[in-house]
Parts: structure tokens; C-alpha cells; sequence
């Protein structure tokens, strides 16, 4: 049985942080021995899926496939390709744009890096009955209703708070 401790009356925008949360923590502890943070994970897990999808992604079309904010996944390019992981080469259609691919190394410590991320999903989703179980896939369609969803921060406080935070 799982213990839920203090998730009760929690609101939706608490538990999504927590479990965001959780999951960053566990993810950096995970992929540190292959010397990658959860952010340069999910940069180079993405990467891998694309350039296997025929993909030679800029920085830019990265940026928008993982959430990242531009700089940052420029930043975190650069670190990558420090380390031998990726490299950057001028895209011949546009030269402002930077391609990414992962390097020899890179494909090798990215695909050891997703069995071990894989392992994790695995134990989070076991208590809905695994990755392929009913459940985990309605989660997951849940999830990506929400993430399509367009937030404005603008038009948030509208009204009077009623509630308490929903934070």
C-alpha cells in the first residue's frame, strides 16, 4: 500500500509540482553517474529520439520540443558539447541557426541513460498498473490535454481570490 503524506485536499497545481518535482530529483540522482543533470537528460533523450526519427534539430526546434526556453537549451548545448556529447554545426539553410546531434559518445551514455530513466517510469508507474496498463494511458492523455492547454499569466488574476492558493 502507499502512504500518501499530505496530498489530501491538495489542490491539482500542488500535486503536479510535487510530482514534477519528485521526478527532477530522481532523474538528476539516476543519470549523475553517466554525468548528465535531468535537464541535459532530457535534451539529449530528445535528441536521440529525433535524429532516430530523421531529425537534425536546431536549438530552436529543440527548445520547442522539450519545454525549454531557448538560452537555456543553448546553454545547456554548449556544456554537451564540452563534455563530447553533442555538436553544434551552422544549419547551410539559415547560418543564425545551430544544429545539434549527438556524437558517437553521446548516443552511447544518452541510451544507457534512458534504460535507467526507463526504470524509474517504470516504479512510478506501478501502482496504475505499469506503462502499458489502461490506466497510465489515460494519464498520459490527460496530461497532454493539459500541456496543450495555453496558459496567460496576464489574465490569471482576474477576480478576487476566493480559495486558498492553488500553487
Amino acid at each position: 500500500m502507499i502512504e500518501r503524506r499530505g496530498s489530501e485536499g491538495a489542490t491539482p497545481g500542488f500535486l503536479v509540482w510535487r510530482l514534477s518535482t519528485k521526478w527532477r530529483v530522481a532523474v538528476d540522482r539516476a543519470v549523475a553517474p553517466l554525468g548528465l543533470t535531468h535537464a541535459q537528460y532530457s535534451l539529449v533523450a530528445s535528441l536521440y529520439g529525433m535524429q532516430h526519427a530523421g531529425e537534425r534539430p536546431s536549438q530552436r526546434r529543440l527548445a520547442d520540443h522539450t519545454g525549454l526556453e531557448p538560452l537555456y537549451v543553448s546553454k545547456l548545448a554548449r556544456a554537451l558539447e564540452t563534455a563530447g556529447l553533442i555538436e553544434r554545426t551552422r544549419d547551410p539553410r539559415d547560418p543564425r541557426a545551430v544544429q545539434l546531434a549527438l556524437t558517437e559518445r553521446g548516443q552511447d551514455v544518452t541510451r544507457r541513460a534512458v534504460k535507467v530513466v526507463r526504470g524509474l517510469l517504470d516504479q512510478l508507474l506501478e501502482p496504475l498498473g505499469g506503462l502499458k496498463s489502461p490506466r497510465t494511458r489515460t494519464l498520459t492523455a490527460e496530461l497532454s490535454l493539459l500541456l496543450d492547454v495555453p496558459l496567460d499569466p496576464t489574465s490569471a488574476g482576474d477576480g478576487p481570490a476566493t480559495e486558498a492558493p492553488a500553487g
